[in-house]
């Protein structure tokens, strides 16, 4: 066993051997550690890399076991591949290559599912409907770019529905089908929530018309939709491709 090499890669530090480094001969790091390109060392006396410290976890992993291990909904595959180029390590590159078809693959398909739901809750001699819907879809940048156009107002409060997760697999929503001002009065005294698209401020009155925000919300934002079904029931399916 050789003893441990630190790296710094861009301010972050990497403890890994000689044996990883240059497990492919041909990569950059390969020739560095086998002597044939100089070496820089920061003030420490660590081997110094300009490149993004964050990039090279992926980078090392591989090295390490020759399998390409990402997050789910990784979304920096352009930077990674960058990386990948710049050390030289084609075999890296060649699982990379895979990935961003299937991601490409994925990306241009995309549905859309809206799990919906309502029910009547009476106040007094008035009956108001309560609507619940669940957005789940095959593009986490679709859900994102929904929830960050609608939006709950409290008590006369704004309130984002956006999560803010970068994994983010639905969105929640329940509000009161918007009535007679009389009544949501009631519906404000019982800390029900309205539901409001941006950027209009447009306040949205039922599913009907929820359904037709979130299409325009998809078309706009570079999503081609491709078929919208004629049925009422729950669950309503969109399928689109990315633009």
């Amino acid at each position: 066993m050789s003893e441990p090499i630190t790296l710094n890669v861009g301010g972050s530090l990497y403890t890994t051997s000689l044996t990883t480094l240059t497990r492919y001969p041909d990569s950059m790091l390969g020739s560095m550690f086998a002597g044939t390109l100089p070496i820089k060392k920061d003030v420490q006396g660590n081997c110094f890399i300009d490149r993004d410290g964050k990039m090279f976890r992926y980078i090392l992993n591989f090295l390490r076991t020759s399998h390409l291990d990402l997050p789910v909904d990784f979304q920096e595959l352009d930077l990674l591949n960058r990386e990948a180029d710049f050390f030289q390590i084609q075999p890296l590159l060649e699982a990379l290559q895979k990935i961003k078809a299937i991601s490409t693959k994925v990306r241009m398909n995309t549905i859309l599912n809206i799990i919906y739901d309502s029910h009547l809750h009476n106040i007094g001699s008035f009956t108001v409907k309560i609507i619940s819907v669940q957005v789940f879809s095959t593009s986490c940048a679709l859900l994102k770019l929904l929830s960050s156009k609608f939006y709950h107002t409290i008590n006369g409060e704004s309130a984002s529905v956006d999560t803010k997760e970068e994994d983010q697999k639905f969105i929640s929503l329940e509000w009161v089908e918007s009535g007679l001002n009389a009544m949501e009065r009631r519906y404000l005294m019982q800390n029900w929530k309205s539901l409001y698209v941006a950027p209009s401020q447009q306040k949205i009155k039922n599913l009907q018309m929820f359904f037709q925000q979130v299409i325009k919300i998809a078309v706009n934002g570079g999503f081609l939709l491709h078929s919208f079904p004629t049925t009422s029931s729950s669950p309503l399916i969109l399928h689109f491709t990315q633009c």
